[in-house]
């Protein structure tokens, strides 16, 4: 066994390994802190962050998670809760695309907005979340907007995309790109106290079928609002849809949509044409 596997397996304590050790290892063997995560993991050792995980995610389910790649297009109201989510999830490497600055606007729904980030890019405050709460997840921040003729180099080397998008144009291109590299991705909608959420596989119509002019910028968003708390429901179903796709679990929305009603307090599912 490698040195620094040893040591690692020496200071974990019941199959945990505690940040400290963990950041010392990295030092000690001069390795970065997703090398030290990577190493535990592969020797059936749980970083201590996730011991809340175990009853659920295995320790080489976790695994899945760390080694996986996911891209999420949209830093917004969706976009926020779900990079949060994931990298505390502990998936390994997580691109952010969107090309806007934080505004006053979205300080009513979006997580990393704050007063004092107001004009900074959405994709660098999302960096330097991550970095707070999970250093060893890597986030790729592009400060970009998502098209047809960008879209293959900018999921490049994804697992799985997730939609978070208020765009029906730019949507319909995300499920093109996805399509033609044979990727799935998970699309959420939210619009005042109401959300959607479905798992489109290459060869799914559903985008077509619910957006059929593609020449539309915007949904019911726009006459509905976006209040704080649809967002965080919503994105969080999206979290769960990338999860269970990273760990080969068979009980995805594909082929079926969510839809939240908020108000009513109802949860309904329609089946869909794929």
């Amino acid at each position: 066994m490698p040195e620094a596997d040893l040591f690692i397996a020496e200071c974990s304590d019941n199959g945990l390994l505690d940040w400290h050790w963990h950041m010392v290892a990295a030092e000690k063997f001069q390795l970065t802190l997703t090398q030290v995560e990577r190493r535990a993991l592969d020797l059936g050792i749980m970083p201590k962050r996730y011991q809340r995980n175990q009853a659920t995610i295995t320790v080489d389910d976790q695994l899945k998670l760390f080694k996986s790649h996911v891209a999420v297009i949209g830093c917004g109201g969706l976009g926020c809760y779900i990079v949060e989510e994931l990298a505390r999830a502990g998936i390994g490497t997580i691109t952010v695309i969107d090309p806007d600055v934080f505004e006053e606007h979205n300080l009513n729904r979006q997580l990393f907005s704050t007063m004092a980030n107001m004009g900074s890019a959405k994709v660098e405050v999302a960096a330097s979340r991550v970095d707070s709460i999970n250093p060893a997840v890597r986030l790729i921040p592009i400060q970009d907007s998502f098209n047809r003729a960008n879209g293959s180099s900018l999921l490049h080397g994804a697992d799985i995309a997730v939609d978070a998008l208020d765009n029906i144009a730019t949507r319909l291109e995300l499920s093109t790109v996805c399509k033609e590299l044979a990727i799935p991705f998970v699309f959420g909608t939210v619009a005042g106290w109401y959300g959607q959420v479905s798992t489109l596989f290459p060869g799914d119509t559903l985008m077509h079928t619910m957006y059929p002019d593609s020449t539309k910028e915007h949904g019911i968003e726009q006459q509905l609002g976006t209040p704080a708390f649809t967002p965080a429901v919503v994105a969080s179903i999206e979290a769960v849809e990338v999860c269970k796709f990273l760990l080969g679990k068979k009980q995805l929305l594909q082929g079926r949509s969510l839809t939240i009603d908020l108000l009513a307090m109802e949860v309904d599912q329609i089946e869909t044409t794929a």
